[in-house]
């Protein structure tokens, strides 16, 4: 297994105990206190062991060496398990969504929440606190969209867990229960968002796209330093997993010899790398200066980009 995907493993490990824990104690507070806001957080925190359970699932997938049905390897597993992550967390948004709607509009006597669901809510803000930065962390560390992607859903839990602590508070000061599910609602909006929003990161991967378009200034940077390399064109940039696939047309005299051709082409390979790290492949296609290529629909030239 390759050091990314060990630490990928041992951050879901870490999410999995963490969130198990926290949805555990939030759960059985909002059981006890009555408070639907915080059995909405617990549900919330729930879903967070799902989704842990899925990026393990998945960093061992990422794992598997290419064979002939997947010549790339199998690290766009990643873009599929964070799109299935939208939708899991989508759908407990959804849910809480009804359940707040429903207890707002119940026509029994809603009771004012116990005091634990405060002591529990306010620990869960320093938990969820300590797990956002964590996976956050490691996921720009590995440039993993799903470690972030997971990073951001838990930063809304803090947002959700401050909510509903706002909500308690102002519910004991003014002895007003209905802001319980009201806050719950809120909570439920913010998690919505939260998962069109993962769910439209995700697409850009699986659709071949680059969230950074600055790497075609990189390559272009880089083929610039290679003297005898000329009008690269047709770049192409599409992630796999964390790392960059690129394909690039470059021009050179017409009157070098294969072997000299294809060493211009390996320099301009290994600047690129010094230039994008990042690099799963380069593929560079060489052609005879001042050649009259045809125009191409795909790809981007350095003149699109002054």
């Amino acid at each position: 297994m390759s050091n990314n995907n060990k630490k990928i493993v041992f951050a879901s490990y870490v999410s999995i105990i963490g969130n198990v824990f926290l949805s555990a104690i939030k759960i059985i507070a909002g059981v006890i206190s009555g408070s639907i806001a915080v059995l909405s957080d617990g549900i919330d925190s729930a879903t967070d062991v799902i989704i842990s359970v899925v990026m393990l699932i998945t960093a061992k997938i990422m794992n598997r060496p290419p064979n002939e049905h997947f010549v790339y390897g199998y690290n766009k597993a990643e873009g599929i398990a964070t799109k299935m992550l939208s939708f899991i967390i989508f759908y407990a948004g959804i849910q809480m969504f009804l359940s707040a709607i429903e207890c707002i509009f119940s026509p029994q006597t809603q009771h004012m929440p116990e005091s634990i669901a405060i002591y529990v809510t306010i620990f869960s803000i320093f938990g969820k606190l300590f797990l956002s930065i964590y996976q956050t962390r490691i996921g720009k560390q590995l440039n993993s969209s799903m470690l972030i992607a997971n990073g951001i859903n838990m930063r809304n839990d803090i947002i959700i867990s401050v909510s509903v602590l706002i909500g308690l508070i102002f519910t004991f000061i003014f002895k007003m229960p209905i802001l319980d599910p009201i806050i719950a609602l809120f909570m439920s909006l913010i998690v919505i968002k939260s998962s069109i929003g993962i769910f439209k990161d995700s697409s850009m991967q699986l659709m071949d796209g680059v969230k950074d378009v600055n790497v075609y200034e990189k390559i272009f940077a880089a083929v610039a330093l290679i003297p005898d390399a000329h009008n690269p064109h047709k770049v192409r940039s599409r992630t796999i997993g964390n790392l960059y696939a690129i394909v690039l047309d470059i021009e050179v005299a017409d009157n070098l010899t294969i072997k000299e051709a294809h060493s211009i082409a390996n320099a301009v390979e290994d600047k690129i790398k010094e230039f994008i790290p990042e690099i799963f492949d380069i593929v560079i296609h060489v052609e005879p200066l001042g050649c009259n290529h045809k125009t191409e629909v795909y790809g981007v030239t350095y003149t699109e980009k002054k």
